[in-house]
């Protein structure tokens, strides 16, 4: 960025609700479009360059019920060139430079509907991927109510489609969870946290290169990592809201492409967790500090009661203040100046849900799964899941209806949050190993015993953080549908460029 912005001028703005196009027999229909348009994201910035569902950034909120089907037709209406850089070297040549699909990311989804990477479409479908299997998207939403979010999942760039704005918030809700009287209506609200960077011009920043490239490199060439020095909140940069005295549920979701954030309330008051990325925890967290990696979510309650008056910072303590320059260690501001408009009845209960431990189902399969780094024809580095790149022969094939347990084993020297389609999972537990002594001959000499998931991390997820040097074993349920699926680091430099492998759920005959 060129200049610095001036933080918490901008209001905090909340992402309309998608509407139904019409109703059916079989469910709502919707149609989305995907479009090129120009929004202002800071009072200070010339309006962005942005592509976003239905001209929105985020795109608008899905809300359904459990049980509910809808239908939803995605439509392509973006140029045909890309505004970002794109990389060929990691691309077939003969694929269109412009293509999306979108991922309903955990969702239990049929894989037609599921997003699979190379399931793309072009402006007015005018070519396909080889797994495309029609226009319109089926979600049955036969699970938990949760927040999910929908973003593009094209192969080999969606860094930068999701980075030039394709994402939105998805919320299933049920009974159950509207008779605990959780805060609700206009206080329960989405966070969307995204990290940018700016031209001087208001456009969006996206590296041509990794810092220091040689001659030899391609260019454009893939980067690493990404990690922008603006932190958008709902699309505003660094933006404030008006809260009364009084509690308030914040749906937070981390929609970065790299970045992590560990967050906290500047008042010194914890923030009390009641969901995850799966829904409602068994019971309340108090969390004096939440750590989300990309794609992960956080159901939150946060009471400004005894703080009228005051203003209070959402700030992140992750990566942060890396230089002088650094600001973003700051999220969003809380100014507890409304007047109280009504007694607040909501209630935080001692008890959210009942969750059913996994262990206790038959373990068809234990896999090993290692995550490596390596380095590709050009020198660049190239991670990769079990050393197979993505066009390997498939190796994971559970069959539906069975339990197995996936071993993570982070050989790198940095921590990747990873995501598996189709399924909630269950975290079993972390286990530290020698690094150095895997590095010179892949032995595991293990440093300590395995260590159980965090409190907050006891409910179902879908994406989970792997530490480096460590094993994070995970419990699934593969169903209730077969076909194809993948699973991959949600870095999404990493994922673009082979950290992402299909598996394919098959026929338990």
């Amino acid at each position: 960025m060129t200049r610095k912005l001036k933080k918490f001028v901008d209001s905090l703005p909340i992402p309309e609700t998608l509407k139904t196009r019409r109703n059916t027999v079989d469910g709502n229909y919707y149609e989305v479009r995907m479009q090129e348009f120009f929004q202002k994201l800071h009072r200070d910035l010339p309006p962005t360059r942005l592509w976003g569902y239905n001209r929105q950034f985020p795109g608008p909120t899905i809300e359904v019920n459990r049980n509910e089907s809808i239908k939803v037709k995605w439509i392509n209406h973006l140029p045909n060139k890309h505004f970002l850089p794109v990389d060929q070297s990691i691309l077939d040549p003969k694929l269109p430079e412009v293509r999306t699909v979108t991922h309903l990311h955990g969702g239990e989804t049929a894989s037609a509907s599921d997003g699979y990477p190379e399931a793309w479409f072009t402006r007015g479908y005018e070519e396909v991927g080889p797994f495309f299997k029609g226009e319109v998207s089926e979600y049955h939403n036969q699970q938990r109510a949760t927040m999910l979010w929908y973003h593009d999942h094209a192969m080999g760039i969606t860094r930068l489609n999701n980075y030039a704005g394709l994402a939105g918030a998805y919320i299933i809700r049920d009974k159950h969870e509207k008779s605990l009287k959780l805060p609700s209506g206009k206080y329960e609200l989405p966070l969307i946290i995204q990290d940018r960077s700016f031209n001087r011009d208001g456009s969006l920043s996206y590296p041509m290169q990794p810092e220091n490239a040689s001659n030899d490199l391609p260019n454009p060439s893939i980067v690493p990592a990404f990690t922008g020095d603006t932190i958008l909140v709902n699309g505003k940069v660094w933006p404030y809201l008006e809260v009364e005295p009084r509690k308030y549920r914040f749906r937070i979701l981390n929609a970065s492409n790299t970045r992590g954030y560990r967050l906290h309330v500047d008042s010194g008051q914890p923030l009390c967790q009641i969901g995850s990325d799966g829904g409602l925890l068994e019971r309340p967290v108090m969390m004096n500090q939440i750590s989300m990696e990309p794609s992960e979510r956080v159901d939150v309650i946060v009471d400004f009661s005894k703080h009228e008056g005051e203003e209070i910072i959402l700030k992140n303590d992750l990566g942060a203040n890396a230089s002088p320059d650094d600001e973003t260690n700051e999220v969003i501001k809380f100014n507890v100046t409304k007047t109280l408009s009504a007694q607040d009845k909501s209630i935080i209960p001692k008890r959210l849900s009942t969750i059913p431990s996994l262990r206790q189902n038959r373990i068809s399969t234990i896999r090993n799964l290692t995550l490596e780094g390596s380095s590709d024809k050009y020198g660049r580095p190239l991670l990769l899941l079990n050393s197979k790149k993505w066009n390997d022969p498939i190796t994971e094939n559970p069959k539906v209806g069975t339990t197995e347990i996936w071993s993570f084993i982070n050989t790198t020297g940095f921590t990747h949050p990873m995501h598996i389609h189709l399924i909630q999972f269950q975290v079993l537990s972390r286990q530290a190993f020698d690094l150095e002594r895997y590095n010179q001959d892949e032995t595991i000499i293990f440093t300590g015993p395995p260590k159980p998931p965090e409190p907050n991390e006891r409910g179902w997820k879908d994406t989970i953080a792997a530490p480096s040097g460590q094993i994070t074993r995970v419990i699934g349920k593969y169903g209730p549908y077969t076909g194809h699926y993948v699973w991959h680091c949600h870095i999404l430099e990493h994922e673009d460029h082979d950290m992402m492998r299909p598996f394919v759920v098959i026929d338990s005959e």
